[in-house]
């Protein structure tokens, strides 16, 4: 999810995807390529590969995967797969700056799980879990289960790109300034909370430069997409197998921009939209959360008295909503230890409820326990957007959000620009639009210039790519999966929709959606365009 640093896209256990029944095309590649040795290196390179022969030829050694680091969220070692498979780590070395090839290097954490058939293997699958800024090392094995059938015929496989987790993960603020950061008031609404926010976001951007100034100016999308294309031939594939979620579809995108004839079969589920400037996406991002509260607070209300929450309808639902936000605003209630529910943190929280279905439970049981004045259970849910674990310690997701965002996007608001563009912002959203609003600050003053205003993924001669938009999707608007279909260009991006909520298609457990993705990733099936999900 290329998800605004207001708003991260950490609910990954909502990451689900839709997709639609498949009609046979090949992709024109090669559907039965032979497995090549486990560690062997792999120097052919594609047309428009980049990375120096030295590194495209480094052997990677792989050993059992250890616990996350704290920079990915802390936890235990990855459990073995079905039929006792086991989760491999390593990393690859890529340069730091790729205009610099000869220059000097980074490491990136890489994991897989090999493919059970060895004799039908395809090759590597690549992940991208989106964020920017999370983890693939420590996603993939969290989730794997729910790719075991893609595993039949490939090597999944995923990473933390640059500047995440333990790839020379980006490092701004301690656990407790952070802490301190979150309380503060992300919405102000006079001159002394304006000077505090600013105050804030200056502090922000000082510490990530003190403590990551070699890795801000080389961690933006451009950087990460040629280090999957050395990771191509690193792992020996002549083609690049992808799967990227959210904003691993604009990594995708741009991948196929500047290596379309290294695209292999690829799929981009819960799709960012390309055409879109930071501005234009956090607008789109109130609009889309604003259309899951709606959606949510309808399946509220349509349950009567089984619903937790006053009101006779989504209207006078919403609205209790928004009375709670306003109270919260004067007076935080008991939240987490010595830690308030504010304002600002009961939104995060209810935008991090908003990213799957399963999870609206939970957002009506703490909206309730909040207007009681038990705050510890949305505080909990805005924790898991934060990136903060139990015991109190930030993973560094938000950190490289930040600066992968801002190192992308050219945009940098003053306080007079944000404040001119609020209205707009509420207008989309009585609850989330002050809340993205004031975020569109959140690059002000960084010391990295962005590279663009939105990606160039055009990608002429391509293979096709499976483009799937959600109806419901708060996080990345359904429209985004036409805009990326459209600028990938004719007979590349293959659109498909599911008719569905949350964020993403393939892990809703939605039959036809999971046919499809499975018949052309494993098949090489392409469904036929427009085919519809629900």
């Amino acid at each position: 999810m290329r998800t605004s640093p207001a708003l991260r896209a950490a609910a990954l256990a909502a990451t689900v995807t839709v997709l639609l029944p498949l009609t046979g095309c090949s992709d024109g590649g090669d559907n039965d390529a032979p497995d090549r040795s486990e560690d062997s290196p792999h120097a052919a390179a594609a047309a428009g590969s980049s990375g120096p022969s030295a590194l495209a030829t480094q052997k990677l050694t792989w050993k059992h995967c250890p616990a996350p680091s704290q920079a990915e969220g802390g936890g235990a070692a990855p459990s073995p797969l079905p039929g006792g498979a086991v989760w491999e780590c390593s990393v690859m070395k890529v340069p730091l700056d790729h205009a610099e090839p000869d220059g000097g290097t980074i490491e990136l954490a890489l994991v897989r799980a090999k493919a059970v058939d060895r004799k039908k293997r395809i090759g590597s699958l690549i992940f991208n879990f989106g964020g920017p800024g999370s983890s693939g090392v420590a996603t993939l094995p969290a989730f794997g289960t729910e790719y075991d059938k893609l595993r039949t015929r490939y090597d999944l496989v995923s990473f933390d790109p640059r500047g995440v987790g333990r790839s020379d993960g980006v490092t701004c603020e301690n656990d407790k300034q952070l802490d301190v950061r979150y309380q503060a008031d992300g919405t102000p609404d006079d001159a002394s909370e304006e000077k505090a926010f600013t105050d804030d976001t200056k502090t922000y951007a000082a510490a990530c430069e003190k403590n990551s100034g070699r890795e801000l100016p080389f961690v933006g999308t451009t950087n990460a997409a040629r280090d999957m294309d050395l990771m191509r031939q690193v792992l020996g594939d002549d083609r690049l197998y992808y799967f990227g979620i959210s904003y691993g579809t604009e990594l995708g995108g741009v991948y196929a921009h500047l290596f379309p004839k290294s695209v292999g079969r690829s799929v981009l589920d819960a799709v960012v939209d390309p055409t879109e400037d930071a501005e234009q996406s956090s607008l789109g991002q109130a609009k889309g959360f604003q259309l899951a509260l709606d959606n949510f607070a309808k399946d509220c209300a349509a349950r009567g008295d089984a619903c937790k929450l006053p009101g006779s309808n989504a209207g006078e639902v919403e609205q209790g909503v928004s009375d709670l936000l306003g109270r919260l605003e004067k007076k935080p209630v008991s939240g987490l230890g010595a830690r308030k529910l504010t304002q600002t943190q009961a939104t995060t929280g209810i935008a991090s409820a908003l990213y799957s279905k399963e999870t609206w439970p939970l957002l009506e049981q703490g909206l309730d326990e909040a207007d009681g004045g038990d705050g510890g259970l949305l505080l909990a849910l805005a924790d898991s957007l934060n990136g903060r674990s139990d015991n109190g310690h930030y993973d560094n997701s938000a950190a490289a959000n930040t600066a992968i965002n801002c190192a992308d996007s050219k945009e940098r608001f003053t306080l007079e620009q944000t404040r001119a563009k609020l209205p707009e912002f509420r207008a989309a959203s009585p609850v989330f639009g002050d809340y993205l609003g004031w975020g569109l600050m959140a690059c002000t003053g960084w010391p990295v210039a962005g590279a663009w205003d939105h990606p160039d993924v055009s990608a002429p001669g391509s293979a096709p790519q499976l483009v799937i938009g959600n109806t419901g999707d708060p996080a990345t608007p359904y429209k985004g999966a036409r805009a990326m279909a459209d600028e990938l260009g004719k007979g590349v991006g293959v659109e498909m929709t599911y008719k569905g909520e949350g964020h993403g298609a393939y892990n809703s457990g939605n039959a036809c959606v999971q046919k499809a993705v499975d018949g052309y990733l494993l098949d090489g099936k392409v469904p036929a365009a427009g085919t519809v999900c629900g």
